[in-house]
């Protein structure tokens, strides 16, 4: 029995379970073949494995420093620029989160006020409008047009008001698989230019891009980093996604408020797995493959899909595809993945969930982070469908 219940009012009304909860619960509840929530099905790196146990052996098991081991965060700013060009300093504009969601409910909430509205591009990561909603905060939403899921600069242009206080962005993009181009970025930043609007910019997949394209991270663009705070994740980047272990990036000033909320979000992320993480990316090597190897098993899984009735929407980053289901079924798409599970034991995505107001591309969203076997035995079952 709970105490007062006519008193409580929720925060978030119409918010329910998320869509990668709900759609594993499923899988598990009729043996269905997992191809829903995005973590891989093959083993972590024995030899990050082993680092971990190392430094938990070693005693590294209390609490880190509040911004993150300094082992690491000197390790992700040689990475950033490395990769980008981008200089921050390890003591003042990096800091060390529970996973990347972690980092990115941080960051609204330290920059997000009552009525504040922030700009968020559909179909969208289900964790960005509700943070934006508990924060007291305002998403306008811009739906990007299916399949390509490119974005009107001009139409945004028009959603900017004296209220806008943020930008979010997802590159490479989930659920859609599509990235942002050099010109979608110089987009962005000629609209926030002297406008005072943040740029949150989730990069979790930064290192999986495929067919020789280049991810434009906001890090590459000095105007952009001004204003910007990026998201990055070691959970997938190196297949270990249940070690909820990722980092935010920003100038001085933007960091020195987003530690404000994380000290008393966390406090601080996992102490061994930082130890371990900052010997492994002494090896770039570790982190620079990923890319093509994810571009493998993409096309496996396109190939094995070739006499399905299943049309492909390229997918040119992330792990994620994209199968429109036009041909077979006229369902809403919600519907149609709750069918593929009791019936054909594969589970996947609905984009559906992924919009403010009711969609219905036809197209679900399918996890190839998955050995050949498993990608096979999933194939096999929708080329019967």
């Amino acid at each position: 029995m709970s105490f007062f219940p006519d008193s409580v009012v929720s925060k978030l009304p119409n918010t329910g379970t998320s869509v990668f909860a709900v759609m594993s619960g499923l899988a598990r509840e009729h043996g269905a073949i997992n191809l829903s929530q995005g973590f891989p099905d093959f083993e972590v790196s024995e030899e990050l494995i082993g680092l971990v146990g190392k430094y938990m052996k070693k005693g590294f098991n209390q609490y880190a420093p509040m911004p993150g081991v300094q082992e690491l965060r000197e390790r992700i700013a040689e990475k950033t620029q490395a990769l980008y060009g981008a200089v921050y300093n390890p003591e003042t504009e990096i800091t060390v989160t529970a996973g990347a969601t972690q980092a990115i409910f941080t960051a609204i909430t330290a920059f997000v006020r009552d009525e504040d509205e922030v700009i968020v591009f559909e179909p969208a990561y289900d964790s960005y409008v509700p943070a934006i909603r508990l924060n007291g905060g305002m998403p306008i939403p811009f739906r990007m047009k299916y399949p390509g899921y490119r974005i009107d600069w001009d139409e945004v242009k028009r959603l900017v008001s004296s209220r806008t206080r943020m930008i979010i962005i997802n590159t490479p993009h989930n659920p859609s698989g599509s990235i942002l181009t050099a010109e979608d970025i110089t987009a962005l930043d000629r609209l926030t230019k002297e406008s005072g609007i943040l740029v949150l910019s989730d990069e979790v997949y930064e290192h999986i891009v495929f067919d020789g394209l280049t991810h434009e991270s906001v890090c590459r663009y000095p105007g952009l980093v001004e204003r910007s705070l990026v998201v990055c994740s070691f959970g997938k980047t190196f297949h270990a996604t249940g070690w909820k272990t990722g980092y935010c990036v920003a100038p001085e000033n933007l960091m020195k408020e987003f530690r404000k909320t994380h000290q008393f979000t966390v406090f601080a992320a996992n102490t061994p797995i930082q130890y371990a993480l900052a010997e492994y990316l002494k090896k770039p090597e570790n982190y620079q493959g990923l890319g093509p190897f994810y571009q493998k098993k993409r096309d496996y899984f396109i190939q094995a899909l070739a006499s399905s009735r299943f049309k492909i929407v390229p997918a040119s980053g992330t792990y994620f595809q994209l199968l429109d289901y036009s041909a077979i079924s006229a369902e809403e798409e919600v519907d149609f993945a709750r069918r593929l599970v009791k019936e054909h034991k594969v589970a996947s995505v609905p984009n559906a969930p992924f919009y403010s107001k009711p969609e219905n591309n036809q197209s679900l969203r399918f996890c190839f982070a998955k050995s050949e076997q498993t990608l096979e035995k999933a194939a096999a079952i929708l080329c019967k469908i």
